[in-house]
């Protein structure tokens, strides 16, 4: 730690049939980590976590870390809303050699802030590795509050959240009380520089899969006091933030990724392609951007 301050939130590829595209993963990482990534976290809500088997992810945990291993941190997404299941799959990540975890706010279950704070210090004296906690309420359905998550960060190996609640009030509480080196990551791309301006380190992105050097060049000016730059920045890609979520991730940067030629292929049921009218969207965005050639 720190792992830097761009983490991409990595598609996990798929074959046209459905299966899991282990060279493509390769290949996608390394274009990755070429262009602003500073680490990977696979295996998250963009790498499509419901969808894959356990053995599906260590497989991926392994390809991902032969790729980029060494050049940028590899963040296993090993939470799921089963505290034995999330230790056993922490247990084998770290086994693996891999970087740290992403433990997501159980799902479905909705916990009570006690029992995510049990969850998570059950996960955490199981293993060594590094962890960042994820909150996002709106895939969830139970919101970790502020005092939840400063709570959690007084046990030594939490070492950060992705707070994904939209709440920059919530992000401003944690970022005020929370102890030296504990880090607050934008979970939502438009809101990187919003919170990097009251105290977060920087972004888990989904759009640094496809403008990974502009989102870099965008953090680095704010952190070298070009706040100006910064924001003309944020403002060149605000619309590109908004058109990957026009449905749900990571239907639509996977798309765009089709559309740029890079490893990603379809998503698996029960998410479906988008619509030609997101397609469409998708594109103009990325043309917007000097992403794609009109």
């Amino acid at each position: 730690m720190p792992w830097g301050r761009i983490l991409t939130a990595m598609v996990t590829p798929f074959t046209a049939d459905g299966k899991l595209d282990l060279d493509g993963a390769r290949r996608l990482a390394a274009h990755l980590v070429d262009h602003g990534s500073d680490g990977l976290v696979v295996a998250g809500t963009t790498g499509e976590s419901p969808a894959l088997s356990h053995e599906e992810k260590i497989s991926l945990f392994k390809a991902v870390k032969e790729a980029v291993g060494g050049r940028a941190a590899v963040i296993a997404g090993t939470g799921t809303n089963s505290t034995a299941a999330s230790i056993e799959l922490s247990r084998e990540a770290e086994a693996l050699g891999l970087d740290g975890l992403m433990l997501v706010v159980p799902y479905y279950n909705r916990p009570s802030q006690e029992g995510l704070y049990r969850h998570f210090k059950a996960i955490a004296e199981a293993v060594n590795l590094p962890i960042i906690l994820y909150n996002i309420p709106s895939r969830t359905g139970r919101n970790m509050e502020a005092a939840t998550t400063l709570r959690l960060a007084e046990i030594k190996n939490i070492v950060a959240v992705k707070e994904a609640s939209g709440d920059l009030d919530q992000a401003t509480a944690i970022i005020r009380d929370a102890p030296p080196g504990f880090l607050v990551y934008s979970g939502d791309d438009s809101l990187t520089l919003p919170l990097m301006a009251v105290g977060a380190y920087g972004v888990i992105s989904v759009a640094a899969h496809v403008a990974g050097d502009k989102m870099q060049a965008m953090v680095r000016s704010f952190v070298s006091g070009d706040v100006a730059g910064a924001a003309a920045l944020h403002r060149e890609l605000f619309p590109l933030f908004k058109a990957l979520f026009i449905t749900s991730n990571p239907v639509p940067v996977k798309e765009a990724l089709n559309m740029m030629g890079l490893p990603a292929g379809p998503v698996r049921l029960p998410l479906v392609e988008a619509s030609p009218a997101e397609k469409e969207k998708i594109a103009a965005a990325l043309k917007a951007a000097g992403i794609l050639a009109d």
